[in-house]
């Protein structure tokens, strides 16, 4: 089992995740050029990928998709919802029909080897979903645009290889930036994304013996940036009270504009 991020941010969102058989993208939120050099960067080309699973239907998760889609004639997985919403769009030009999946959150299905498990989040989105991605023994998942978690959301996350989590913003430098009022509110809304503490909160709760990696991901570019991030989780490690410290496991934190290292496990 393999992934990489590809561009991780809140201006575009793409994952790579696969096996030595099967390969998938987990959303395409930056342009068709962009995923196929990173792809390239891995020794892999569009045509090697078996499908895209689509978390929602916002822009930074969606943006390159029908480029993708119609080059590669790839197969594009998504819930009932947010494939509704994204054949209502009009600037991502025709996709084929028969490309389109339906898939059900907590319902696995296969794509070759790999058992894709969907989860719900809670975001401001018609139907999104988070992904859990199983190749024999081995594990991975990518856990994005949460406004909040649950002990269900914790519950999906735990027994993982790799995982790649969202942290988005401090909540003290969205408080005082200059985004709206509006914005703010929805951000720190429970259908909005996870802050730097709340990421840290969350991974303690999934930490075990056999976590491999941990990718922080989907960083606001005017309320974060790496080294908060990085050390706000680290911190919250440190100071919840669990067998583990911030040291006992790889964080890495997967950046907007550059390919990340590929974690195999």
């Amino acid at each position: 089992m393999r992934l990489c991020s590809i561009a991780s941010g809140s201006s575009g969102n793409c994952i790579y995740i696969g096996s030595e058989e099967n390969s998938l993208l987990i959303d395409a939120g930056i342009s068709g050029r962009r995923v196929e050099a990173g792809l390239k960067e891995l020794a892999l080309c569009g045509k090697d990928m078996d499908g895209i699973l689509i978390t929602h239907e916002h822009s930074d998760h969606i943006k390159g998709l029908g480029v993708l889609a119609r080059k590669f004639e790839l197969p594009i997985y998504g819930t009932r919802g947010t494939l509704k919403a994204i054949k209502r769009m009009d600037n991502l030009g025709p996709i084929p029909e028969e490309l389109f999946r339906e898939i059900v959150p907590d319902v696995d299905f296969q794509v070759g080897e790999l058992t894709v498990s969907p989860f719900r989040v809670s975001h401001d989105a018609a139907e999104p979903v988070a992904y859990r991605v199983t190749c024999g023994e081995k594990t991975a998942a990518v856990a994005t645009d949460l406004g909040v978690y649950t002990d269900y959301t914790v519950e999906k996350l735990k027994n993982l290889d790799i995982l790649l989590l969202e942290a988005n913003h401090d909540i003290h430098m969205l408080e005082v930036g200059g985004y709206p009022y509006y914005l703010k509110q929805r951000i720190l809304g429970e259908r909005g994304h996870l802050s730097n503490e709340s990421a840290g909160q969350l991974l303690c709760k999934v930490l075990h013996d056999g976590l491999k990696h941990i990718f922080l991901g989907h960083l606001s570019k005017e309320n974060n940036y790496e080294e908060l991030a990085y050390e706000t989780v680290r911190l919250e490690v440190l100071l919840e009270d669990t067998p583990y410290g911030p040291d006992d496991f790889p964080i890495t934190v997967a950046g907007r504009d550059r390919i990340s290292r590929c974690v195999s496990v």
